[in-house]
């Protein structure tokens, strides 16, 4: 073998060899592309999860809030779905017979105050056409809270009943002395802004209500 040919075997080994070296440098680098892209995608669905819990979370916590909100009740007698009600805080008996699938034909609205704003834990009796009631609303003690004595729709009160400034519609407190249409409709929204009058002597607050006018009807009214 001549030193020409011992040249060329030589030059063509150190040609494998880098040409060897070259191919494992692409595959680590490869490699580590691969390495750097599962991170990424890793850290892509961990951010992905993250936001899917904190949606959940809030989800739950708004679930809450309205759950919160809603007030329970029972109403029984002629409405086409007797049992429990979930309402909205504020919510009317006229609502409340709505969610419970209408009145039937047999009842008698004329008893009822359907503007009357319930409160949780109360029931409420729809009279029936032949009946006359004493009682449709009661509270969690069971306790009466309107009677037909206290509900009458010419706004007259029955015998020497007081007025539950709680309860009354504006033609009941109407009918106190010196009470007014415009003056009833303020003890109304009073109530309907501040929440239950706590005493009788609440009444003073009601703009047109003075010292003078509630002597007069403070032994008319209760709460």
């Amino acid at each position: 073998m001549n030193l020409d040919n011992k040249k060329k075997i030589i030059i063509s080994i150190i040609l494998i060899i880098i040409l060897v070296i070259l191919f494992m440098i692409y595959l680590i680098l490869n490699n580590d592309e691969d390495n750097v892209l599962n991170w990424e995608e890793e850290i892509v669905m961990q951010n992905i999860q993250s936001e899917e819990i904190q949606e959940n979370d809030i989800s739950e916590s708004s679930n809450e809030v309205v759950e919160e909100a809603k007030i329970v009740i029972h109403i029984t007698g002629e409405v086409k779905k007797e049992g429990i009600l979930y309402l909205e805080e504020g919510a009317r008996i006229a609502d409340a017979i709505k969610e419970a699938g209408g009145e039937t034909e047999e009842a008698d609205l004329t008893q009822v105050n359907l503007a009357y704003k319930l409160q949780d834990g109360q029931k409420i009796y729809i009279p029936n056409k032949n009946e006359k009631v004493s009682t449709y609303i009661t509270d969690n003690s069971g306790n009466n809270i309107l009677t037909e004595g206290n509900n009458t729709q010419n706004g007259e009160k029955g015998g020497n009943e007081k007025v539950n400034i709680n309860t009354a519609n504006q033609s009941e407190l109407d009918s106190l002395p010196g009470i007014g249409p415009s003056l009833a409709q303020r003890i109304i929204d009073y109530r309907e802004e501040n929440g239950a009058f706590k005493s009788i002597e609440e009444l003073q607050n009601v703009k047109g209500i003075g010292n003078a006018k509630y002597e007069d009807i403070k032994n008319d009214v209760t709460i």
